[in-house]
């Protein structure tokens, strides 16, 4: 197109024509067909589209059709098509239906590859899996990425979720609805192992994010709003964020050996002291223990203080609540060593699933928890005057007493811990086996 006529089509009198045309080809797949109108026309506009078309206008509407104008161009000065001449005047043009089509199937192309990716991993059937998706899905944030970044997230993420729900030593892992084992790495080396990046799965990226939200699926919990409700998350998942900042608490852990970290646990028992334990601390220990040694585990931290002030000399593990990587990793080490473990917890369902967990992950033995020592606690309550609070949530089965769960569905209310102190601290004291 020679500037002289590029000039008078760029004029100002055919400029509503150029921009209305850009947007119908556009949303018309650049197919040059059917007519466009033109309301309000001014006398400039009549008469450059008359002589751009070779067609005399009246009034103030103009109604053009497109594959007659597309043939006057090519015959005329311009020398080319429609589509041409606007995208020379207003830039290239975007076949809109047909981007749609790419979008949509790029779109598809990651959830293909996450569909892939589950299956290829066994993961298509556990039931976190197609409600993570769907929400990843509805949330629109891999929309926003280009289709091949969207692509390796969802997968990096499934690949993740794979690592989580690989064998444990209890036999189940997330992809059965439990947390994965206490041996994984910590968060950095899992992410350098599915990124290559030790900081791939690091608080503020969207791969963690999106990663928690499987996990809390998984788990069957709200996702995480803060960053303590996301470290106990991942410690939930069986990933240490790191290796110094949770601890497990110990006391009467009497360890054998001449390692140094050994003999700092030894002392500290000797003295009566418990002691906090880091994953570092653990990772540097190897666990010699003396025969037939039965360690008891505890849920709540006021039994260890208790049985500190009290002197007791029995090996006490407390768990605080739903076991972290480093309660776990202490008690595998343990039970690895030949320590027979002896298991209490809350009674209430959050506490009885975490006892079918670690009866179950253990072979332990439940202390003071069976159906006769949950009535005993609420009869000894209800005689003192001590109001117990109410049974809340989905009834829970206890795996090592059939009798349990009816009893505390019938009486309804829940027991801490804390509620039998003084007869788990007389079990700590004395060197026979409590009753079972």
């Amino acid at each position: 197109m020679t500037p002289q006529t590029r000039a008078w089509l760029d004029q100002p009198a055919l400029a509503r024509l150029w921009d209305r045309l850009r947007d119908r080809l556009e949303r018309g797949g650049l197919q040059v067909r059917g007519r466009l109108r033109l309301d309000g026309v001014t006398a400039a506009e009549r008469e450059a589209l008359a002589l751009l078309t070779g067609r005399p206008y009246t009034g103030d509407a103009v109604s053009i059709a497109l594959p007659d104008l597309d043939a006057q161009l090519r015959t005329g000065a311009a020398e080319r098509g429609l589509v041409e001449v606007v995208a020379e005047l207003r830039g290239p043009l975007t076949d809109r239906p047909a981007a749609r089509d790419a979008r949509r199937a790029a779109a598809e192309a990651v959830w293909a590859a996450a569909d892939h990716a589950l299956r290829s991993h066994g993961l298509a059937d556990a039931a976190w899996s197609g409600p993570w998706l769907e929400e990843v899905r509805r949330a629109g944030t891999l929309a926003r990425l280009a289709p091949e970044n969207a692509r390796r997230l969802i997968v990096q993420a499934i690949d993740v979720m794979a690592l989580l729900a690989g064998p444990a030593s209890s036999g189940a892992g997330l992809a059965s609805g439990s947390p994965g084992a206490a041996g994984l790495p910590g968060r950095g080396e899992l992410a350098e192992r599915v990124t290559g990046t030790a900081h791939g799965l690091d608080d503020g990226t969207l791969l963690a994010r999106i990663v928690l939200r499987a996990v809390a699926r998984s788990l069957d919990v709200a996702p995480p709003q803060d960053a303590r409700s996301r470290r106990e998350l991942w410690e939930a998942a069986g990933v240490a964020v790191d290796r110094v900042s949770t601890t497990v608490l110990t006391h009467g852990l009497a360890p054998l050996g001449d390692e140094p970290t050994v003999r700092l646990l030894r002392d500290r028992t000797r003295a009566g002291f418990e002691t906090h334990l880091t994953l570092r601390d653990l990772n540097r220990m190897t666990w010699r223990l003396p025969p037939d040694t039965e360690v008891f585990v505890c849920e709540n931290p006021r039994v260890v203080e208790a049985a500190a002030d009290r002197g007791c000399t029995r090996p006490l593990v407390c768990v605080s609540g739903n076991p972290t990587t480093t309660a776990l990793t202490l008690l595998d080490a343990l039970h690895a060593a030949g320590a027979r473990l002896a298991y209490r917890g809350d009674f209430d369902w959050p506490g009885i699933a975490i006892a079918n967990r670690m009866i179950g992950r253990y072979a332990a033995r439940p202390w003071r928890m069976r159906a006769t020592d949950y009535e005993q606690h609420v009869a000894t309550a209800r005689d003192r005057g001590t109001p117990l609070p109410p049974l809340t949530g989905a009834p829970v089965d206890a795996v090592w007493d059939p009798e349990l769960t009816p009893a505390m569905t019938a009486l309804g209310v829940a027991v801490q811990e804390e509620s039998a102190l003084e007869l788990l601290l007389a079990d700590l004291l004395s060197p026979e086996d409590p009753p079972a």
